[in-house]
């Protein structure tokens, strides 16, 4: 997927009766990547992060990852090395309704990031969490295997692909 050939306010304005959209207010970019899109894969977990390591070892490719940490400012369910590993795997992006942390380094790979802050503190490894299920946050409904498009003015969700 080329994540480089879309602006979120053309699917808007072309697919009105398609998309969903949200502006990215409360979420703050990381990685290099500011456009990304894929399809729909998600996690949701409190404070604990095995279940976002275990998806990001799978083959990510044409795949967004969305956590939904429940908010928490608490700890990071990200950093540098899970990025590396979402990198290594083919991962489009990873939007996180939560905290990141190594954000120097996230910055310097090829992803695309968006979270809700930067927290030094890691997560916990409890085993816990649920995966592909419906997770909402951001004014949005992020349904396992729908499309997401991202980019710096906000996040579109369509359950059909639009590019």
């Amino acid at each position: 997927m080329n994540g480089k050939n879309f602006k979120t306010t053309d699917l808007c304005d072309n697919f009105p009766d398609r998309t969903i959209a949200s502006g990215n207010g409360s979420l703050k970019s990381f990685g290099q990547r500011k456009i990304f899109f894929g399809v729909i894969h998600t996690i949701r977990c409190h404070e604990n992060n095995p279940f976002v390591k275990r998806a990001l070892e799978m083959d990510g490719k044409g795949k967004v990852l969305v956590i939904d940490g429940g908010g928490s400012l608490r700890v990071a369910l990200l950093g540098d090395n899970l990025c590396a590993i979402a990198v290594r795997n083919k991962w489009e992006g990873i939007i996180v309704n939560g905290c990141i942390r190594d954000s120097s380094e996230v910055n310097k790979l090829d992803i695309g990031v968006l979270a809700l802050d930067t927290n030094p503190v890691r997560s916990g490894k409890n085993d816990e969490g649920e995966e592909n299920t419906q997770v909402n946050f951001a004014g949005l409904s992020f349904t396992p295997g729908e499309y997401i498009y991202c980019d710096e003015d906000g996040i579109v969700v369509s359950k059909t692909r639009l590019i």
